[in-house]
């Protein structure tokens, strides 16, 4: 079937961002053909529209790994849903079959692939997807605040729940909290009883974080984080977990931010892939350094109610149609964006 879509044809600027008529195939055996209405900007849609060297496009290749929208046919045998269905999916698919998937760890299987990345996304009206894919809508949330939900607070719940294993008394800094990860990790990280302390470039997001929880937030460009942290976990402690996506000297100064024993949690590097760390920080000082990719799809499922019961809320900056594309990764690249920066689907 024929469908309208935002495409690249080549990686580049935000220019390589063209609106097509493209082709996509009927639902096969346990698929369903979604039609989108929202789906939401990562910061992995920017580094695949300027080109990553380990992966093989195929173009026309489509973004978007965050989707919500409503269910418009079903190939067959597909389970669990209905025509007409409101519905959020799950930002990536893997095989279902490996001990992995079976264990509860889909993320963790060696045929992962995210929308948009590795196989093709969102930025159009219609997707195939496979039912396991599928997930209960949020209560009564917009389509463009649903589609804000997914990767980000996917990521944040792995970082903060199960690799920091955060819990009431602890202390958590997160850093560049104007993010989507970061907004998400914040209200994680005060669900499950931590204090949590924020870095940002700016005064204004940390008064915006701080309508989600924040108690106490650092402006990195006009004191040093590290000796702020100290001051504020008094005795030079340090925290107890570091949520991190920065990279560069961020990373590097993450881990002198950390108390003895204490972890540092990475899932991204956008200020650069290799910094220099004395690794006695990490031996001596006994921190661990956690990596942390996506999450298991029971994660989503489990989170879900919460937001239902308003315990966690999605944080969107602003919404563009779809064919604005080029103009929302702008706003993405030039860090105007408190939050998710969302596209609607006319």
């Amino acid at each position: 079937m024929k469908t309208e879509a935002m495409v690249i044809r080549q990686t580049g600027g935000p220019e390589v961002l063209t609106r097509e008529t493209i082709e996509i195939p009927e639902p096969g055996p346990r698929e369903v053909l979604v039609r989108i209405r929202a789906v939401a900007l990562n910061h992995v849609d920017i580094w695949m529209r300027r080109g990553l060297p380990h992966v093989k496009y195929d173009f026309p290749h489509r973004l978007g790994a965050d989707i919500a929208g409503e269910i418009e046919a079903l190939g067959p045998g597909a389970r669990g849903c209905t025509v007409g269905q409101k519905v959020l999916l799950a930002p990536a698919v893997s095989c279902g079959v490996c001990a992995r998937c079976l264990s509860g760890e889909d993320n963790l299987c060696p045929q992962y692939r995210m929308f948009g990345e590795t196989t093709q996304g969102g930025y159009a009206r219609h997707i195939v997807v496979p039912d396991a894919n599928i997930l209960p809508y949020p209560g009564e949330l917009p389509f463009t605040q649903a589609a804000a939900l997914p990767l980000v607070y996917l990521t944040a719940w792995q970082m903060v729940v199960a690799r920091a294993q955060v819990k009431p008394g602890d202390t958590v800094l997160v850093q560049a909290v104007g993010s989507g990860v970061s907004t998400a990790a914040i209200q994680i990280a005060k669900l499950h009883g931590a204090r949590v302390i924020g870095t940002a470039g700016s005064d204004e997001k940390l008064a915006r974080a701080k309508e989600l929880g924040l108690d106490e937030g650092i402006n990195y460009t006009t004191a040093d984080f590290v000796a702020e942290v100290k001051k504020l976990t008094g005795s030079k402690k340090g925290v107890d977990a570091v949520i991190e996506h920065v990279g560069g000297d961020v990373f590097v100064k993450s881990i002198l931010a950390t108390r003895w024993g204490g972890c540092v949690v990475t899932c991204g590097a956008t200020a650069g892939f290799a910094p220099t760390i004395d690794l006695r920080h990490i031996f001596f000082r006994q921190v661990r350094v956690l990596g942390s990719t996506m999450g298991s799809k029971g994660d989503l499922h489990r989170m879900i109610p919460l937001f239902s019961q308003g315990k966690l809320r999605p944080v969107v900056d602003r919404v563009l149609p779809l064919w604005s594309a080029a103009e929302a990764h702008r706003v993405l690249e030039e860090r105007k964006a408190f939050g998710k920066v969302v596209l609607e689907v006319d």
